[in-house]
């Protein structure tokens, strides 16, 4: 058993708390390698913004569970160590476990040194979802570790999450899905959904715009209980482009519009979640630097500026879209 606190993590509710009282969202990004942590921590040090440290079931196997508990525990020392260079604070992170599809695999993910975990049981009968998630909070909670259920399915695909259809929350189940699991979060299905193809919309059409109605009554039924955003990426379309210029194909991805996400970290979400536009940022500098270098070889040289190009894609999320940035 490795316990969190000793790897320097911190769980979720404290940061959650902060967020709500003062009306903005904590940044949730997904890495799977080096540069993408590299560039997470170097972002949110400089911006001083607490972050959560998101991995996934896909995450996990391709990075293996145990290399990626000493990445993490190296990212709060790479945390350390920029804050003591720039005069800055340090910043809390948390490391969590995003979309676990089972009761044995958040408790894997405890014993790790996870400081939160999600059991995603929305694919699931209510009361089955109700069950698997009480069983983890059961446990998680034994080691103060903090657990995010999920009502509502989003539709898209990302790693291992799969769903053609989706699935709005309704409001009447989630006071009763707080009370009988114990969570201490709960994302909810308002119109975001995975992937980078979030909605289809003709050329010159806007996505259509969130369901806030869904989100205000939530907040009616559960009021000061901490919202999350799945699938909140925004499709950045500049990256789209150099994709596309540099030999790719990613006609017709969208996602959900900044403003949109920007007005849903005023209100009770408190944590969103972003992985798709870091995989876009990093894949658009890749294929730039190839296709402008075709004799490179090197992956530093294509790596290195795919993480520059990342620090600065998260920096502006946290400034300008979360409202996390200098709130620690």
């Amino acid at each position: 058993m490795v316990y969190y606190s000793e790897l320097g993590f911190v769980n979720t509710k404290e940061m959650f708390r902060d967020a709500f009282e003062k009306g903005y969202a904590v940044p949730a990004y997904n890495f799977n390698n080096m540069e993408q942590l590299q560039a997470i921590i170097t972002a949110c040090t400089m911006t001083q913004s607490p972050v959560i440290l998101q991995v996934s079931k896909g995450a996990r196997n391709y990075a293996n569970q145990t290399l990626l508990r000493w990445m993490g525990q190296g990212a709060v020392e790479l945390m350390k160590e920029i804050a003591s260079q720039n005069n800055l604070k340090e910043i809390p992170i948390a490391l969590h476990l995003d979309h676990g599809d089972s009761f044995e695999l958040c408790k894997s993910c405890v014993d790790m040194g996870f400081s939160s975990v999600m059991i995603d049981g929305s694919h699931l009968p209510y009361d089955e979802n109700v069950a698997v998630t009480r069983q983890v909070v059961e446990y998680a909670h034994k080691y103060d570790v903090t657990v995010e259920g999920e009502l509502g399915v989003l539709a898209g695909i990302e790693d291992d999450v799969k769903a053609e259809h989706h699935t709005y929350t309704n409001p009447d189940d989630v006071e009763d899905f707080v009370n009988k699991t114990g969570v201490d979060s709960l994302a909810i299905a308002i119109g975001t959904s995975h992937g980078a193809y979030k909605f289809k919309v003709k050329e010159g059409e806007e996505p259509p715009p969130l369901r806030f109605d869904i989100l205000q009554e939530v907040e009616k039924r559960i009021p000061g209980f901490p919202i999350v955003l799945h699938g909140a990426s925004s499709v950045l379309q500049e990256y789209v482009k150099i994709i596309n210029k540099y030999g790719g194909n990613l006609e017709g991805a969208v996602g959900v519009p900044e403003s949109q996400l920007r007005k849903a970290a005023k209100s009770s979400v408190c944590k969103i979640n972003i992985d798709s536009d870091g995989r876009l940022v990093m894949t658009a500098k890749v294929r730039e630097v190839l296709w402008n270098k075709p004799k490179e070889f090197d992956p530093r040289k294509y790596l290195g500026p795919a993480r520059d190009e990342l620090i600065k894609m998260y920096e502006r999320k946290n400034k300008e879209v979360l409202g996390s940035a200098f709130r620690v």
